[in-house]
């Protein structure tokens, strides 16, 4: 995606493809653009109309895909290539590819196989092409550079596809959302799709909230199933910062803490990188003085809100704690981004943050530095530095070509 709008996707109803994609017309993405996805990628007997139609008390854009004609099941290669051979903009096909390699990677666990090897079924049929190139190419028509949404509710009971009667949410649909905020009302009904849950997990940035944004328009979107438990729509709202200069991101944390005055210093700080890895944003640990003037350590971790119930059980199930204090705060954070540089030892990844005055910080990412310094036999400080240089050089000549 590509310029400097903001998009938050109000997802009381789930998300999809269709409603993706109605949610973008909606909110000013014509539809004649809408309509030519399937030549530029070279889909042969596809058409698009969309309608307004009533879901609750909304007014909603429904959009079609037909498709006429026998469609062949699809491996990863298939569509690798069809997206590769199209005019989309660079940054539209390498997106849409990641959706789709995610959407792979699902499936294969699922059936045990490979992601060279499943048959993308529904999820590689003609209109899922569309819906994900689709919604994809519109982000990038109507200028929204940071994509945000609420949490995904995502419904009950089975649904029939082309392995039987499957629950909901469907397999590959739950494993996509390993991580993501989510909700699961008392309504049977498929309100996430793989599709659409493969679009918000690759797209969206943070999970709640947009941080301060001038509202600028609204794009509805409607699902097929007009449900009687609430209006089966996906409300896409559209605005710019908030001032000219650039605003901090805001969210919500969760602060667990708990004091320790009768364990393993060791174990503690394995304690602390295993919290890391089951998905922390930080564990950090300090001596403190406990009562009677006893010596211990206290380990305080910041989480995403949804993840601190299982953190806070397995802080507990792994230490010798017997209670663990919660609290939320709102946190400031600059926005960043991943980043890999060629050097003379190997390639090295960084994290690039976006400083409140538009410029750029970029940092090595330790343990990059620390396996290129192993395989070249250069010391880390070396390594991070030419890491450091590298990227300071490719900026210039991007400024320079610019």
């Amino acid at each position: 995606m590509s310029g400097g709008r903001i998009g938050w996707l109000d997802a009381f109803s789930g998300i999809s493809g269709d409603m993706t994609l109605g949610a973008l017309i909606g909110a000013g993405w014509p539809l004649e653009e809408l309509a030519r996805v399937p030549a530029r990628l070279g889909l042969d007997g596809v058409r698009i109309s969309a309608a307004t139609v009533r879901r609750g008390p909304f007014t909603a854009c429904h959009v079609t895909v037909e498709v006429s004609g026998k469609q062949p099941h699809r491996h990863l290669h298939h569509l690798r290539d069809m997206i590769e051979r199209s005019d989309f903009d660079g940054a539209v096909r390498e997106r849409a590819l990641a959706v789709f390699e995610r959407l792979a990677h699902a499936e294969a666990e699922v059936h045990g196989s490979t992601i060279e090897k499943v048959h993308f079924h529904e999820v590689g049929a003609a209109d899922a092409l569309v819906d994900v190139v689709g919604a994809i190419e519109g982000l990038r028509a109507l200028g929204i550079g940071s994509l945000f949404a609420s949490p995904l509710r995502l419904g009950r009971g089975t649904v029939n596809s082309e392995h039987g009667l499957i629950p909901v949410p469907a397999p590959a649909t739950a494993l996509l959302l390993r991580g993501v905020p989510v909700e699961i009302p008392d309504i049977e009904a498929e309100l996430v799709t793989p599709t659409g849950a493969a679009l918000a997990v690759t797209l969206v940035e943070r999970w709640g909230g947009a941080p301060p944004f001038t509202l600028e328009t609204i794009g509805v979107g409607a699902g097929t199933r007009d449900m009687k438990e609430r209006a089966n729509v996906l409300r896409l709202l559209v605005g710019t910062p908030a001032t000219a200069a650039a605003v901090l991101p805001e969210r919500e944390v969760a602060v667990l803490e708990t004091a320790l005055d009768d364990e393993n210093p060791q174990w503690v700080a394995a304690l602390a990188g295993r919290l890391l890895e089951a998905g922390a944003l930080d564990a950090m640990v300090a001596p403190v003085t406990m009562k009677k003037g006893r010596p211990g350590m206290w380990l305080v971790v910041v989480a995403d809100p949804a993840q601190a119930p299982a953190l806070a059980a397995k802080l507990l199930g792994e230490s010798s704690s017997l209670g663990v204090r919660v609290r939320s705060e709102r946190r400031w954070e600059l926005p960043r981004r991943a980043a890999t540089v060629e050097t003379a030892f190997g390639a090295v990844t960084l994290k690039i943050a976006t400083l409140p005055d538009g410029g750029e910080r970029a940092a090595p990412e330790f343990e990059s530095v620390r396996m290129v310094s192993e395989r070249a036999g250069r010391p880390l400080r070396e390594v991070a530095q030419a890491a450091l240089a590298a990227w300071e050089q490719d900026r210039s000549g991007r400024s320079s070509n610019g």
